[in-house]
């Protein structure tokens, strides 16, 4: 078609003729002159409009997802390390709350013994032969070596190397490690030594055994043990509780009793320990030790007299029956005698040697 003068007259009045129809009908709403025109519109090209759009879409969202792909990708990966943060948030402060509760126990045991000491936390394990942990404090904070390193239950170890940040811990459960331990309530001292991570057998219950220097003085199964001290406070100050004993051989022509020493410390899920780095004033003792739990006794009744379970003769009133009526004793029956006599029956058993005449008389 050639773009002439008439052309461009005809289509300029199609698109004012559109514009007064469509104004005609939106300006009349539902009572519009044109509905039946717009009805009839609809019906020829509501068919080829839905099938434009069902070919159109997919072609449309598949451009829409391939440009918005990138920025789609950058909000799922944020949505995941938000995510990541926030599980690493509430991982930390149930971690910090536990640490927290292990923090407050140390320092209570720590004040009741007189320790000064420096907070610190295990941060590996020793792989070797020997039983050694690893803590995160070292010269920096005066550590030194041969300085005990103890928990909230009890004795950890002594440090054996220190660097500026960092302090190696030998434990006391090493087959190298000897400590001079002293009985609950006695003066009986002896040694405590390691058995390895062997000792670890059998539920780890007693990595540690107790030889007395005394094998004549007392101990019992369940009697604990304290650190008696070292020379100079080192490497082990007094008073710390090192463990219970659960099992005593006895000795066979030796000179020394061994005992089998259950430790406080769990030393498998060691976290939270201390170092003390300055001795107590005075030898704290027992004072460290944790209370004894209260066993309850049985109380006595108020009486003070036992009770007799009721028997089958017994009556429903609690005092003792008979089953039925016994016959009425006969004037010649000893148990009935008139003059008061107690009868054969009645008698200790054994009180007389030879049998009653009157009773073979009887029938008795």
């Amino acid at each position: 078609m050639k773009d002439t003068r008439r052309t461009r007259a005809v289509l300029g009045v199609l698109l004012v003729v559109a514009l007064a129809m469509i104004t005609v009908d939106y300006r009349g709403g539902e009572s519009s002159p044109l509905r039946g025109l717009r009805g009839a519109g609809a019906a020829i090209f509501g068919p080829v409009e839905r099938v434009s759009a069902a070919v159109v879409r997919p072609v449309g969202n598949t451009f829409d997802a391939i440009t918005d792909a990138p920025g789609e990708r950058r909000r799922a990966d944020r949505l995941e390390r938000e995510n990541q943060r926030l599980r690493e948030q509430l991982r930390s402060r149930g971690l910090d709350q536990d640490r927290a509760g292990q923090l407050d126990r140390l320092l209570g045991t720590a004040g009741i013994g007189g320790y000064k000491i420096v907070a610190a936390q295990v941060i590996s394990a020793g792989q070797g032969f020997e039983d050694t942990v690893t803590l995160d404090v070292g010269s920096r904070s005066g550590v030194r070596p041969d300085m005990t390193v103890m928990s909230a239950d009890g004795l950890v170890g002594r440090v054996t190397r220190v660097g500026p940040a960092t302090a190696t811990v030998l434990l006391a459960t090493d087959v190298t490690s000897s400590v001079g331990s002293r009985l609950e309530d006695s003066r009986e001292i002896g040694i405590v030594q390691g058995r390895g991570r062997r000792g670890f057998g059998g539920g780890g219950t007693t990595p540690m055994r107790f030889q007395m220097l005394n094998a004549n003085a007392p101990m019992r199964v369940g009697q604990r043990l304290v650190t008696l001290g070292s020379q100079g406070e080192r490497p082990y100050v007094p008073g710390v509780p090192v463990g219970v004993i659960e099992r005593i051989d006895r000795p066979v022509g030796g000179l020394t009793r061994t005992a089998y020493v259950r430790p406080f410390t769990r030393f498998t899920t060691l976290d939270v320990v201390a170092v003390v780095v300055a001795p107590p004033k005075a030898d704290p003792r027992d004072s460290v030790l944790p209370p004894r739990p209260v066993t309850p006794t049985p109380t006595p009744s108020p009486t003070g007299t036992a009770t007799r379970s009721p028997g089958p003769d017994d009556s429903p009133s609690g005092r003792p029956g008979r089953r039925g009526r016994s016959p009425s004793p006969g004037p010649g029956t000893p148990s009935a005698a008139r003059d008061g006599t107690p009868s054969p029956a009645a008698e200790p058993l054994g009180a007389r040697s030879t049998p009653c005449r009157e009773c073979q008389i009887s029938g008795g």
